[in-house]
């Protein structure tokens, strides 16, 4: 008798152990949150143009690898997110940008409109409440989201990585009636395509690839990072930096980076910037290879030539355990103790990159 009871129990642990594994695969195989994956023949193609592509998955090469700094201690003493919602300043993107200068809207985090050689660029835009493949957990946003209807038509919509704080299932939705074309790294074309972006609409690229756009050119630069939308897929997809150059700018784009040789090899190909807009937040040394601190993300701007630096990653979702201006505040001075000019555009406001000087107010320290 206590042995048949003892196998049905074990029967009915079964039975509760497979149901639950069916339905965590449904629910990743499933839900369109997740993205697509790559075929045979788009992995063989992935092969032969991305050096740093191997039996499946990418890796940041072993030649980049270079020791940080591992010393992390907070100058703020506030808590991981504000008191209060921050407040977006009142869009007033120019229309008719000029071509020859440079205009930088951020949006909080990562998420950045770049206005330069005549295009609306937009960078890895976020604008969901959570940064999470579900809408009831994970980080919820902190800063007020923008009005799509304030943004002008997207001649060019770049993504770093597929993460849910760089790449956002319902906002890529949302712009795509107002997006000519899309530029991702290797692999993330199949997010889109799943999403209902039409496939001649994206541009996949690997490193050190580049396109031409109107006489703008975008340059797919390495980062230190790694790229996972459900887990089981890490490293499937490509994640990357971004140069943006015209016959006057240079500008320069992180992505999710640690601290490595990529910058000098970037620096290398391709001269002096006149900005920067670097990661230097969300980090911990747990996770340091993949998150510079905010002295690293400082000394990446000097090895880059940065006329201008302005620090991203921060604003909006917290992800890390430091307190939500740590970066900024960290950042800002070891800027200045490195001799480099640096931004600090308020949320929402444009900043014309021909004024630099205008953009350095510590408007954060107005907000607990």
């Amino acid at each position: 008798m206590k042995k048949r009871k003892a196998v049905k129990i074990l029967l009915i642990l079964f039975a509760l152990i497979t149901g639950v594994g069916l339905a965590v695969w449904l629910f990743l195989t499933r839900n369109p949150v997740f993205g697509g994956s790559a075929t045979a023949k788009q992995q063989a193609d992935y092969a032969a143009r991305a050096d740093n592509y191997r039996e499946g998955r990418f890796f940041y090469p072993e030649e980049y690898i270079l020791p940080g700094k591992s010393e992390n201690i907070y100058r703020s003493q506030k808590g991981t997110k504000p008191q209060a919602t921050l407040r977006l300043e009142p869009l007033a993107i120019p229309e008719s940008p000029e071509p020859d200068k440079v205009y930088v809207t951020w949006l909080g985090h990562s998420a950045l409109l770049v206005q330069m050689g005549g295009k609306n660029i937009l960078i890895d835009p976020v604008f969901s409440d959570r940064a999470a493949p579900v809408s009831f957990a994970g980080p919820r946003r902190f800063t007020e989201k923008p009005d799509l209807s304030a943004l002008p038509r997207i001649d060019l919509l770049l993504l770093t990585h597929d993460h849910y704080d760089h790449l956002d299932m319902e906002t890529v939705r949302a712009l795509a009636g107002m997006t000519d074309r899309f530029v991702v790294p290797l692999g993330v074309e199949n997010h889109l395509v799943r999403w209902g972006v039409e496939r001649d609409r994206i541009t996949e690229m690997a490193w050190w690839e580049e396109v031409q756009v109107d006489g703008l050119t975008l340059g797919c630069t390495p980062a230190r990072h790694y790229s996972s939308r459900k887990g089981t897929d890490a490293g499937a997809t490509l994640w990357c930096s971004w140069v943006l150059k015209t016959h006057r700018h240079l500008v320069f784009e992180s992505g999710d980076t640690g601290w490595g040789g990529h910058f000098a090899a970037i620096h290398e190909k391709y001269g002096a910037f006149d900005l920067v807009l670097t990661d230097g937040a969300q980090y911990d040394l747990k996770w340091h290879d993949i998150h510079m601190l905010p002295e690293e993300a400082a000394e990446a701007c000097a090895v880059l030539g940065a006329q201008v630096s302005m620090p991203i990653h921060w604003g909006a979702y917290s992800l890390s355990p430091h307190p939500w201006d740590d970066a900024v505040e960290r950042f800002t001075a070891a800027a200045e103790a490195a001799g480099l000019a640096c931004v600090t555009p308020r949320l929402g406001q444009t900043m014309d990159l021909s004024s630099p000087e205008l953009y350095r107010e510590t408007w954060w320290r107005e907000i607990p």
